[in-house]
């Protein structure tokens, strides 16, 4: 609770300050400076970003080096420092200077964002890495929506008004300190690093940990991207809100405020969704979100503002419902999208070094949202674009990157149709999950009830699992492409073909040696009458030569559904649709006590009556 309303403080402080700035920009700006106004919200748009792009490399490095909560409440020390001087900017109505003060709000952003999230996989269990991503995810989103409401009401009171914002951003600042005091020490990932202070090239040094490993290098790429078409409307709805429907200050706080909820609550439904595990099957799901309605806002934008339109006015018109709920939309699916590719970053980045992988990836965010800003002046200069062409081109590119991404990396299909198998066609119910190791080699073993049991178990156990299956089922058309992906070990008989089963052995043996899971069915095929068939003795020859722990696992209530073989194929029904099925987890069986008879009793008792 301390580090939640630490990080959601600061972020309701920045936006005090960043909206204020933008209702002055965008209603006075033509007064304060030779720029029109789309153009000078996106150069602060830029001047906020611009530290996390110079100056990420050097913190991520304090980050992983010192204790987290020291760093924290210095950064928040820092933060009342910064609002001073911007309570000085407002009193002098002097543009440079709060222009600087953006800067230096950018850079506090700069340092603390290595340590927010890195501190996460520290003080939380792997279970609840998505469930406090979320959190976090939607305290900083409410947190903003606070600031987007307060910072332009607080702008637009008469006469006192520097005396309202400065006095806000203070009091706020001090209640981030007061609430840091508390977090709990979380001790430096790696105490004998030696900083390096030449920017330029610790840049490239944090850049080359993300090349360590190519899930998190993905991962990375596609949370930089969400921040470029992200930012790209965010940063929009000031100007959108005035030059395209004509309206005012509230509501341009109204539109942010649909934007802001829809992310929030797609980040809290991240957890729901995905079983409390790093699902990134919902990043596909997120991305044809983005491009679906990315592109509805365009095609339902007005050609031309109706000046003076009120907040009222505006949700009482008929024709504005589409824009309301596409940018509700536009955040829910923001969320499906952006949630679990943080997780999936910290938990596969290596704990030394896990700060400068986040700073790493502020990097990218940066220099993304950096051509992001630069993209719309150019569009909205001297293109002669409009706002709604704006957001469609981003839109068009957000398929265009979406489908390259996923093309190079299947994986992430892969889940998606997994993801969408088990939670439209079964509703399935887990228990145990806590028997399949987090680390570690360790086999699988379940009982083999349909042809989608691979993609049940590999679907809902937290660990990616490697199935060995039978060739025919492993060539099957559409479920062959989600095999191939999961990198699934087709197999048969030595009788049928000795060389695909050498093969299998080689693979089953890699799989163990890279500590990974493996996923075996011992009874070698798809029951036929819905009961447990003798246990082949393949599982004794592999654990002969690697002897890891065995995890029984029962399939329930699966038999009779359309993907099992309770009738002949051109009489199947879809039985049991939407069923409620079963996964049961056993606890490991030691290598020296396995067998296959031994593994054939545990999984009937934890199968019991429940075909």
């Amino acid at each position: 609770m301390p580090f939640f309303m630490t990080q959601g403080l600061g972020a309701f402080n920045d936006n005090i300050f960043k909206n204020a700035l933008a209702a002055l920009l965008v209603f006075q700006g033509s007064k304060l400076a030779g720029l029109n106004t789309d153009q000078l919200v996106n150069l602060s748009a830029l001047v906020f970003i611009l530290p996390f792009f110079l100056f990420s490399a050097l913190f991520g490095q304090f980050a992983d080096k010192y204790e987290k909560s020291i760093q924290i409440r210095r950064v928040k020390l820092f933060e009342v420092v910064i609002m001073l001087l911007a309570t000085l900017g407002f009193w002098l109505n002097n543009i440079p200077l709060l222009m600087f003060v953006l800067f230096l709000l950018g850079l506090q952003s700069t340092i603390f964002g290595p340590i927010k999230y890195g501190i996460l996989p520290q003080i939380l269990k792997p279970e609840e890495l998505v469930g406090g991503n979320a959190l976090i995810e939607m305290g900083t989103f409410v947190a903003i929506l606070g600031g987007t409401i307060a910072g332009p009401q607080l702008a637009g009171v008469e006469v006192s008004w520097p005396y309202w914002v400065g006095v806000g951003c203070l009091a706020v600042a001090l209640a981030g300190y007061f609430y840091s005091r508390r977090i709990p020490v979380a001790d430096a990932a790696d105490p004998d690093l030696a900083i390096n202070w030449n920017i330029f090239t610790e840049t490239v040094n944090n850049l080359s940990f993300l090349n360590k490993n190519q899930v998190v290098l993905n991962s990375v790429l596609g949370i930089s991207w969400f921040w470029f078409f992200g930012a790209t409307f965010l940063v929009q709805i000031p100007s959108y809100s005035q030059n395209v429907l004509g309206g005012d200050k509230n509501l341009m706080s109204a539109l942010l405020a649909l934007f802001i909820i829809g992310i929030s609550t797609g980040s809290l439904l991240c957890e729901k969704l995905s079983g409390k595990q790093v699902e990134i099957g919902l990043v596909p799901f997120g991305a044809i979100g983005l491009t679906l309605f990315g592109l509805d806002l365009y095609f339902a934008s007005p050609e031309a503002p109706t000046a003076g339109i009120t907040v009222i006015e505006f949700i009482t018109a008929g024709t504005n419902w589409r824009i309301m709920l596409d940018l509700v939309l536009i955040g829910t699916f923001g969320g499906f999208y952006i949630v679990p590719l943080y997780a999936l970053v910290q938990s596969r980045s290596a704990p030394a070094h896990r700060s400068r992988v986040i700073a790493g990836l502020n990097i990218l965010n940066a220099l993304f949202m950096v051509v992001a800003a630069i993209m719309a002046m150019l569009i909205l200069g001297p293109a002669g674009l409009t706002i709604p062409d704006l957001f469609l081109i981003s839109a068009i590119l957000n398929a265009v990157v979406a489908i390259y991404i996923f093309t190079l990396v299947p994986e992430f299909l892969m889940r998606f149709l997994v993801w969408m198998l088990i939670h439209t066609i079964y509703r399935v119910r887990v228990t145990g999950m806590d028997n399949v190791p987090d680390e570690g080699p360790v086999i699988v073993a379940s009982n083999h009830v349909s042809f989608v049991d691979p993609l049940i178990l590999g679907g809902m156990i937290r660990r990616p699992v490697n199935f060995v299956m039978y060739h025919g089922i492993y060539k099957i058309p559409v479920l062959n492409f989600i095999f191939r992906t999961g990198k699934a070990i087709p197999i048969t008989g030595r009788e049928e073909n000795s060389d695909i089963l050498e093969e299998a052995y080689r693979r089953m043996h890699g799989v163990l040696e890279a500590e990974d899971v493996l996923g075996i069915f011992p009874e070698g095929r798809i029951t036929s009458d819905g009961e447990i068939q003798d246990f082949k003795h393949g599982i004794d020859k592999v654990i002969s030569e690697q002897p890891v722990p065995v995890v029984p696992v029962a399939l329930c209530n699966l038999w009779g559904s359309l993907f099992s073989r309770r009738d002949p194929l051109h009489k199947r029904r879809p039985y049991k649709l939407w069923a409620n099925i079963e996964l049961r987890i056993g606890r490991p069986i030691p290598p020296e006590e396995v067998s296959a008879e031994r593994l054939q009793s545990e999984v009937e008792k934890l199968r019991g009556e429940d075909r």
